[in-house]
């Protein structure tokens, strides 16, 4: 399956409770909006290079179109397409007022020099500037960018029409950031994986095992906060590495020396390990956080954990799904999972809207909040309904669009 058919696949399952009807179904899984555009930028070199980027524009019935831009040398329109669908059932799942949007460009960010990559992300302002912007579609960084390129994308965008710091997200702090963005989708994990386990009678982190694959922004912000709980940190892997050890691992110690660039950043902490050979230690949890399609049906009956965390966006796919649920694996899926980062980058944008800085400590409260809420929500629609978290986080998230769309007419 492509991950467009990957996402609505979950969503047909969900329809299938809903009982929505064909036309009301053919609705939700349009996009309203898909734009390919030609970037023509000049490198370093003098010489002139084209690039392709994307923007589609699922849903916005309950607000305006809401998601990231990610640079990456294998994106292609059905890839974002899928992740824009999923922004919008994100989106609703932790009841923010925002829709779902996805943006892309391809290339090799890590080929490009820093003024390449600020007149990359100038190109494509000016090539979007009149679909985005603060009550129309908001972009945030994904993977590949960070608050540098939003904070040249703001720029841009101001340019053209005047102050809008709300225009993107994640941007820098001076540019009206919000304190505790970058860790938002990592501590959301941890809020979702704590409400979880306590919904399903299963006690606090503190004492249980954790396995995490992927040891970006979201993987390193999911595991320190996991050890900062009491949770034993057994296993860690980025795209070069990995490290195993039973007895813990400092997730501290192995951020300080992470931030170094070191590729063997793993050494003398444990066993060396593998990317597929971390999804099957043994361990309570599971948290893929790196790119989506790891878990597959060819390895999904290897995995030994008792919870999968999908802190990654669709880690696991239809058929692994089947699998693990079958095993008795409990899935927190990734609508819900990972939510923390966007649920943040709402309260950034309400900050701006307000002209108002909010302090970490409220930030991080407030994200907890919402965290929490949506966890016991799709929980006690999982109970009534007799179904999957996955298929009751959709199920959930569809109620809502679908309220809106109905509230404003079908036209």
């Amino acid at each position: 399956m492509t991950p467009f058919e990957q996402t609505n696949f979950y969503l047909a399952k969900a329809f299938a409770v809903a009982n929505l009807g064909a036309d009301v179904e053919r609705m939700l899984l349009t996009p309203r909006r898909e734009l390919q555009v030609k970037l023509v930028v000049q490198l370093d070199s003098g010489a002139f290079k084209t690039f392709t980027g994307f923007r589609v524009q699922h849903d916005n019935a309950r607000g305006p179109f809401k998601g990231g831009i990610r640079f990456h040398h294998e994106v292609n329109l059905d890839e974002v397409r899928s992740l824009a669908s999923l922004m919008t059932w994100k989106t609703a799942v932790v009841d923010i007022p925002f829709g779902g949007a996805k943006g892309a460009v391809l290339c090799k960010p890590a080929e490009l020099s820093a003024n390449e990559k600020q007149r990359l992300t100038r190109a494509l302002v000016r090539a979007l500037h009149e679909v985005i912007g603060p009550d129309k579609d908001i972009p945030a960084p994904d993977v590949g960018t960070s608050a540098s390129e939003m904070g040249w994308f703001v720029d841009e965008f101001e340019l053209l029409h005047g102050f809008a710091p709300g225009v993107v997200t994640g941007k820098p702090l001076a540019l009206g950031g919000s304190l505790g963005r970058d860790a938002a989708t990592g501590r959301g994990t941890l809020f979702a994986i704590r409400e979880i386990l306590r919904l399903a009678g299963a006690g606090e982190i503190a004492g249980k095992t954790f396995a995490v694959q992927g040891f970006g922004n979201v993987g390193a912000w999911a595991a320190r906060l996991i050890a900062a709980e009491g949770g034993r940190i057994v296993a860690v892997s980025n795209s070069r590495t990995g490290v195993y050890n039973q007895n813990g691992i400092d997730a501290e110690s192995l951020w300080l020396t992470y931030q170094k660039g070191e590729k063997s950043f793993a050494a003398g902490a444990g066993e060396p390990i593998t990317n597929a050979e971390l999804l099957a230690v043994d361990c309570d949890v599971l948290v893929p956080a790196a790119l989506g399609g790891v878990l597959t049906a060819e390895n999904a009956g290897r995995v030994r954990a008792k919870y999968i965390a999908e802190a990654a966006n669709h880690p696991v796919t239809p058929e692994a799904d089947e699998i693990l649920r079958k095993r008795g694996v409990l899935l927190i899926p990734d609508i819900l999972c990972n939510a923390g980062g966007v649920t943040v980058s709402y309260f950034e944008w309400v900050q701006n809207a307000q002209r108002a800085t909010w302090t970490e400590l409220k930030v991080n409260a407030e994200l907890e909040l919402k965290m929490a809420e949506a966890c016991r929500s799709v929980w006690s629609l999982s109970q009534e309904a007799k179904v999957d978290l996955r298929t009751s986080a959709f199920l959930l998230a569809i109620q809502r669009v679908v309220a809106a769309t109905r509230l404003r007419g079908f036209h």
